[in-house]
């Protein structure tokens, strides 16, 4: 029977990918690693609270398009219910409203997905250690990029402007009256320098700020 040459306090990773076969193939590649051990796998990031309180992880991977809840909408739970368990965003859109979201929700460290696993491992370790990993070229995008100019409510309209929803229907979802949306979806108009709400919406998920 093959040893195992893991140290005796490995790092305990949850994953948070709903992809299959990236899940399985970042799993597979940090658990070769001799001091990573991925000891939980999700699909819905409204599975990773649970998953966390079971399992212990010291360090969470999500991704942030997740069904169900976001990896951000995740990371900020973590924050709040497994204050021990440090958050590492690992993602295919480098968004710089993404990273401030990512920060605002206690996350450790953003990196995007085409990095090497080598680097993927030693951001693992080092967010342990209490430091924050951010890809550079993203962190210098943020920058220039400035802050979210969208207000809370704004973002909230916008959301419920999918798959050709009324005012009325927005106004019924969110409890707000039809001439309040209406003047928030004016605002998010304005602010992302668009022609109509769809556009607003594009333009908004497109920088992150969704």
């Amino acid at each position: 029977m093959p040893r195992d040459h893991r140290p005796a306090k490995s790092i305990r990773v949850l994953l948070a990918e709903d992809q299959g076969m990236m899940r399985g193939a970042l799993a597979l590649l940090l658990g070769m690693e001799p001091d990573i051990q991925v000891v939980a796998q999700v699909s819905a990031g409204d599975t990773i609270v649970d998953a966390a309180l079971t399992h212990r992880p010291d360090v969470a991977l999500l991704d942030i398009e997740l069904p169900g809840l976001s990896g951000l909408d995740a990371a900020a739970q973590l924050r709040d219910e497994v204050p021990d368990c440090r958050v590492l965003i690992l993602t295919t859109f480098g968004r710089p409203g993404y990273l401030r979201r990512a920060m605002e929700a206690g996350a450790a460290g953003f990196l995007v997905k085409d990095g090497p696993v080598e680097e993927l491992a030693v951001a693992v370790r080092r967010v342990l250690t209490g430091e924050t990993v951010i890809d550079p070229a993203l962190a210098a995008a943020a920058l220039s990029a400035g802050p979210n100019p969208l207000t809370a409510r704004e973002r909230d309209v916008l959301n419920a402007s999918t798959e050709g929803a009324t005012v009325a229907d927005i106004a019924t979802k969110l409890h707000l009256s039809e001439s309040t949306v209406r003047n928030y979806l004016s605002s998010a108009i304005g602010k992302t320098g668009t022609r109509n709400r769809m556009e607003a919406l594009r333009e908004a998920r497109q920088q992150g700020w969704l």
